[in-house]
């Protein structure tokens, strides 16, 4: 039993925190059960994962049989789960003074029926990626090694699910997955971010990508790579039209450490970017750069 002194210290402590929330502070929001919840958005999101790679989440042998079912266990509740928790962020966006677009009322189903038929094509996409990552690590032993293993798989498997949410206009989630994620990994990948096919992030500690970053082809990333934006007004910042990030072309490497910054920068196809390099210009195709290029 706590002590009339210990009570008294819970007492005080609770009154000064209900008063806080009378006051003025952004974060006094009190409407939470019309907020998004973080938790079912996160369960949605690990029912779609074993969708995509079945064949290493599922706790029974799988067959011709058994897969159409094995699938409809998880596909099931993701879909319910996305259209309760879309539901609510649009309803919650639509009441913030923020204009925002108008949505017909079956823009929640409507939205996460996209989503999944678009899985099949997400699996083509994601396995292109993990192959990008077994050609482009010498210490991979299998492909099963890197799917189990590779946090970069994680992280461009949110994205890449995160980047469908974004582009259809939902609010929020797809920033719950892309930050779930990045928690996760160490990987912060903006959902926002146009990534082509074949994309490696090897090791991927300290990785960033920003939101309107646009990434070709075939391009490989090491740690502590920041594809990021100068700094630049809110109010230009908040244009859809206006690219903060850069923009790397079709086999571009960019090795450790390397800081990419702006939106008029443009790494030119087949280039080299060296560990711990400062771009803000851009470089063309097939260059080598392992200091600061030249004006």
């Amino acid at each position: 039993m706590p002590s009339s002194d210990q009570r008294a210290v819970v007492e005080s402590v609770l009154d000064s925190l209900v008063e806080s929330y009378a006051g003025p502070l952004e974060i006094n929001n009190l409407e939470s059960a019309a907020l998004p919840n973080k938790r079912a958005v996160i369960e949605a999101f690990n029912h779609l994962v074993p969708i995509i790679y079945m064949g290493f989440y599922s706790r029974r042998g799988l067959n011709a049989e058994n897969l159409r079912a094995s699938i409809g266990e998880h596909l099931v509740p993701a879909y319910n789960a996305l259209v309760e928790q879309t539901g609510r962020a649009v309803t919650y966006d639509e009441r913030n003074p923020r204009p925002s677009a108008s949505r017909p009322s079956t823009f929640s189903q409507e939205v996460v029926a996209r989503l999944l038929r678009k899985l099949p094509e997400l699996r083509r996409t994601l396995n292109a990626d993990v192959l990008a990552a077994y050609e482009g690590d010498p210490a991979a032993n299998s492909i099963e090694e890197i799917v189990f293993s590779y946090p970069a798989v994680r992280a461009i498997t949110a994205h890449r699910i995160a980047h469908v949410l974004y582009a259809e206009g939902v609010p929020m989630i797809p920033r719950i997955i892309s930050e779930y994620a990045h928690s996760e990994t160490g990987i912060d990948i903006h959902a926002g971010a146009r990534i082509g096919e074949s994309f490696f992030i090897d090791h991927g500690t300290g990785v960033v990508i920003g939101e309107t970053t646009v990434i070709g082809r075939n391009v490989k990333l090491y740690q502590g790579v920041t594809l990021g934006a100068l700094s630049a007004p809110r109010s230009r910042e908040s244009s859809g039209e206006f690219q903060r990030h850069p923009t790397l072309e079709d086999d571009v490497v960019v090795y450790a450490g390397a800081t990419i910054l702006g939106g008029e920068t443009v790494i030119g196809r087949g280039s080299v970017i060296g560990g711990n390099v400062w771009i803000t210009k851009s470089v063309p195709p097939n260059s080598k750069v392992f200091g600061r290029p030249k004006d």
